[in-house]
């Protein structure tokens, strides 16, 4: 089976590419959007995506990354103590899914969304789509090969 290419969202100040880089491997987790938690079940081990950083200064695309093993329930829906608690989901019924994640590449800059909105040919990204908060999304091959283009100039 071909390998499967996405882009997954992270605020730098939880996790940035630069501290995956460090940890090697770490746990993505938090996704409480029913679109973007069956693209994570759809995963394969070996599919790469690009790791944005989200909500912050300078938005865009920080890196590369891999999913590592299986989809599993995310632990965070079960700990009061987290910001990304579900009071609904319980050991037996717990809707959201966890993928481990490992390091591939930080790129030298950040690949601002600007810079993404304005590139030919990455027009039907959902990234660059009006209105599009997804924070797990499909990136096609062609889009893979632009952007990871864009990075290495």
């Amino acid at each position: 089976m071909a390998r499967a290419y996405w882009l997954m969202k992270s605020e730098p100040d939880e996790l940035s590419i630069h501290d995956l880089q460090r940890l090697k491997t770490a746990r993505w987790d938090g996704v409480r959007n029913y679109q973007a938690r069956n693209f994570m079940r759809s995963m394969q081990p070996g599919d790469l995506f690009f790791f944005y950083h989200s909500s912050c200064p300078e938005p865009g695309i920080a890196g590369i990354a891999q999913i590592d093993g299986e989809p599993y329930p995310d632990p965070t829906a079960l700990d009061p103590k987290s910001h990304y608690h579900d009071p609904k989901a319980s050991d037996e019924k717990n809707p959201w899914t966890a993928r481990d994640v490992s390091f591939v590449e930080a790129f030298r800059s950040v690949l601002p969304l600007g810079t993404l909105k304005a590139q030919a040919g990455l027009e039907e990204l959902p990234l660059v789509q009006k209105g599009s908060r997804l924070s797990v999304m499909p990136v096609t091959a062609e889009q893979w090969a632009i952007v990871v283009g864009l990075a290495h100039k």
